[in-house]
């Protein structure tokens, strides 16, 4: 198990895994900027030009509810390459001049319902080729990746901007798309799915009603929900709080969001993981109270790069929900976690939105960081104790059981054992 930056890298497929999710968010990143351009020059309409931007978000939820099923019952690498090659494709559509403004959004809509499964495909795979604590490390890593590459695909997209046109843009973002599919195919090994049998709309349902039912679990998806997605909701607002500083504040929210993945990732012991992920949470939220007072330039990035290392209690929660949860699910559970994240981001930044347009962006801020830390406190008896991975492992239902629905138990990195039948093992043929 790798315990230091150089042994993560010389896992096998761990390299492959962090260029193609570093290509994958550079795309996002392009496409996202070139999309909301697009859309404001085409219908001068803000309200458009963001869901254009960030509506696929808002549809996660409906993926949750339907899709992430297959998180765990489609091979991993060809999952992976193929969402790469859908978003690819996906991204050149809406670079066709012309496209009927509905059609743009039907497009966006599917690409995001479709991303909804992603996030439980790729980290479902990270556990297995990480396993244990080496998970967080790892995780910590791609979390800096994409914060670094959301950074550099910004500037990226804005010169590309200027010098293609957005159609141009979005073109690029098609050819990154790409080249994530090419690295994903080539650079990872067939592995079966971690589960047995063929993804619906019920197994998703028996499923997520499987994970919620465990109060430990529950309370660390909210744990995991909500404080994150009403400080989204601050961040939402730094346009309007300083329009001619906007990108110095999400720089530095940024920057410390990278300090605290650092930190957590490599140097906590297990022991301090287990006591900090609530002082964190309370970190991301209590410094953004100072912008109740306006605070001058200086102050405000100084606050926002302290409240974003507590971004690294999700780094931790995750640790928590991957020993709650029984290996065979584990791509679903982390799709659940991060398509509920990303719904209530979208939420946060609307209900920040609709404080800032009553108030004042400051004092919509001060609220979203006081209904933050209010949440947090509440969650706090439900979140003591030290979870143990063989306690969860019991909550297997008899039903999946009966149904063979369990993955045999993983005994080394990209080896499986089944004594029963070795030809069932499902191979990287295809979600």
């Amino acid at each position: 198990m790798p315990l230091t930056y150089r042994g993560l890298f010389r896992t096998p497929e761990f390299t492959p895994m962090f260029a193609g999710t570093s290509a994958s968010i550079g795309a996002s990143t392009l496409s996202s900027l070139a999309l909301g351009t697009l859309v404001y020059a085409d219908t001068h309409s803000p309200l458009l030009s963001a869901l254009s931007m960030f509506g696929p978000s808002l549809v996660q939820v409906i993926g949750a509810a339907t899709l992430l099923s297959a998180a765990d019952r489609l091979p991993p690498r060809a999952a992976t390459a193929a969402l790469a090659l859908l978003f690819g494709l996906g991204t050149a559509v809406l670079a066709i001049p012309g496209l009927p403004i509905w059609l743009l959004f039907t497009v966006i809509m599917t690409v995001g319902l479709a991303g909804s499964v992603g996030g439980g495909v790729r980290y479902g795979l990270l556990s297995e080729i990480l396993p244990g604590e080496g998970y967080l490390l790892g995780r910590s890593v791609l979390n800096m990746a994409v914060g670094t590459m959301q950074i550099f695909g910004f500037a990226a997209g804005g010169a590309l901007l200027t010098v293609l046109s957005p159609r141009g843009t979005l073109l690029a973002g098609a050819v990154l798309y790409l080249a994530t599919a090419a690295v994903s195919w080539f650079g990872l090994t067939p592995r079966p799915p971690r589960a047995a049998g063929r993804p619906s709309i019920a197994v998703t349902w028996r499923t997520n009603a499987r994970l919620w039912s465990s109060p430990p679990r529950r309370y660390v998806y909210l744990a995991l929900w909500l404080p994150n997605g009403l400080i989204v909701g601050c961040e939402s607002l730094f346009v309007a709080y300083e329009p001619r500083h906007a990108g110095l504040l999400f720089a530095f929210a940024a920057g410390g969001m990278l300090i605290g993945d650092t930190v957590a990732g490599r140097f906590l012991p297990g022991r301090w993981r287990r006591r900090l992920d609530a002082p964190l949470r309370l970190l991301l939220a209590a410094p953004y109270l100072v912008f109740a007072s306006h605070p001058a330039l200086p102050v405000a990035l100084a606050a926002v790069t302290l409240a974003s290392i507590g971004y690294s209690a999700t780094l931790l929660l995750q640790e928590r929900l991957m020993a709650l949860t029984p290996e065979d699910v584990h791509g679903q559970a982390l799709g659940l976690h991060a398509a509920g994240m990303l719904t209530m981001q979208g939420v946060g930044a609307a209900l920040a939105g609709a404080v800032a347009q009553h108030t004042s962006p400051a004092l919509a801020m001060a609220a979203m960081a006081v209904a933050s830390v209010t949440v947090t406190v509440l969650l706090a008896p439900g979140l003591r104790g030290d979870p143990q991975a063989a306690d969860a492992s019991r909550d297997v239902s008899a039903a999946d059981t009966a149904e063979g629905n369990v993955r045999p138990e993983t005994t080394e990195i990209g080896h499986h054992e089944n004594p029963k039948s070795e030809s069932s093992l499902v191979s990287d043929e295809l979600r």
